[in-house]
């Protein structure tokens, strides 16, 4: 059975609040403007989210061949340090040469898998994080499995209300063949 409309409750959403009010501290709809406070809140909620969307689209860019997706994740300014065997590359010009020249002419096929994401904001448009990243692929000129652990350190900048990578420092921690490990796709 349905309850009676006086007891249904509607959760408004974060435009709704900016834009009519909220509940004050007695759980009273007002129509006053966010607090400072619970406006702040709600802005470094909203940009966790998008951080966590680049980290997510730098894989999903370089896996899937994506370069449009890929490049859209860096400033135009940015700083790519890869360190050895690849590597550092700056600028949009910089990530060209990284993804054209170098990577992906090295690697055959890749699957990155980014973990342990933990971002601390430095101000209300800078940020830095650190994650960890699992890569299984192959190199073009091998059929065994090749397997690189690494930490990515991040800076994000948000600038005209836009979040992107400004330095991403790689630290590769390993990066073997596995003798005798193949990737293939199942059989159907």
């Amino acid at each position: 059975m349905r309850p009676p409309a006086a007891e249904i409750v509607v959760k408004p959403t974060a435009s709704v609040f900016q834009t009519f009010g909220g509940y004050d501290s007695h759980g009273t709809w007002g129509t006053g403007p966010l607090s400072d406070e619970l406006s702040s809140r709600l802005d470094r909620l909203e940009s966790r989210y998008e951080i966590e969307a680049l980290v997510s689209n730098y894989c999903h860019g370089f896996d899937k061949r994506d370069y449009d997706r890929f490049l859209s994740i860096w400033w135009e300014d940015c700083t790519w340090k890869i360190g050895p065997p690849f590597g550092d590359f700056a600028g949009h010009d910089g990530i060209h040469e990284a993804i054209h020249a170098v990577l992906w002419p090295a690697w055959a096929q890749s699957q990155h898998v980014t973990s342990n994401l933990v971002v601390a904001f430095s101000g209300t448009d800078t940020a830095t994080g650190i994650c960890d990243v699992d890569c299984m692929g192959l190199l073009t000129d091998s059929a065994e499995a090749t397997f690189v652990g690494a930490t990515y350190r991040d800076r994000y900048e948000r600038r005209e209300g836009v979040w992107k990578i400004a330095v991403r420092e790689v630290q590769i921690h390993y990066f073997n063949q596995f003798s005798g490990t193949t990737l293939s796709a199942p059989e159907a």
